[in-house]
């Protein structure tokens, strides 16, 4: 996780457990209510899966995982899949992805995955299943989640580092520093930044982030079903992706 603030690297760190940063972020927000969370996870499924089972929100989703979602992970019967002998199943003209996933523009050929993917490279997933449980303890806690909520402080966005980062080679150490120098901010925490993809992904987040906080902060509710239902995830205008409305 890494916290930035008028464009300089403020906060690195690695090894607090789901339960640790959520309630990390009920501190700072009680601190400072205008805080902005991104979270690189999907934080729904496509919208059909919603309908299917009666969920007529993203909230009522949230809950459902918390209840559910370990029994999901473990049993990975369709349309969840990535597991070992559980291939992709065919969903009989239904998407495995979001609208907002379709939208964005594949980085050197990388595009997100779908979040029924549970196992296998690149699965996210479990990850997502396992945070939206945070998605509800937050809003329980007056966070908006966004698209889903009318925006208000704090707020929690989903983000996508690989179009934050752009096309740098995030496999390298050497360019991910070229990358960073780029930045003002502590030299030791950027350094720090720079020490593996992880690290780069959080702090380079978090810079992107704040350099268009005016932006997040005039974020609106989005006038389109599916986005109230499958979420949208948020990237600036002009970054390899297309813009979500606000």
């Amino acid at each position: 996780m890494a916290e930035a603030s008028n464009g300089e690297l403020a906060f690195l760190e690695n090894g607090r457990s789901r339960e640790r940063v959520t309630q990390l972020l009920i501190e700072w927000a009680e601190a400072d209510a205008r805080l902005i969370v991104g979270f690189d996870f999907a934080f729904s499924f496509p919208a059909w899966f919603l309908k299917e089972r009666g969920w007529t929100s993203a909230h009522e989703l949230w809950s459902a995982v918390a209840m559910h979602g370990e029994n999901w992970l473990a049993v990975c019967q369709s349309p969840f899949w990535g597991r070992p002998g559980k291939r992709k199943p065919d969903l009989h003209g239904r998407s495995h992805f979001r609208a907002t996933e379709m939208d964005v523009t594949p980085v050197e050929g990388i595009k997100p995955k779908s979040v029924f993917q549970i196992g296998g490279a690149g699965a996210v997933g479990t990850g997502s299943i396992r945070g939206m449980p945070v998605l509800a303890q937050l809003s329980a806690a007056g966070f908006s989640i966004w698209p889903f909520d009318p925006p208000s402080w704090p707020r929690v966005i989903e983000i996508y580092p690989r179009v934050l980062t752009g096309r740098v080679r995030k496999s390298s150490q050497r360019d991910r520093q070229e990358y960073l120098s780029k930045w003002r901010g502590n030299p030791s925490l950027l350094a720090r930044a720079a020490t593996s993809e992880d690290a780069f992904d959080a702090g380079v987040s978090a810079l992107i982030m704040s350099e268009h906080s005016s932006d997040l902060a005039q974020l609106t509710y989005p006038p389109n079903e599916a986005s109230r239902f499958e979420g949208a995830i948020w990237f600036p205008a002009g970054m390899m992706g297309v813009a979500p409305s606000n």
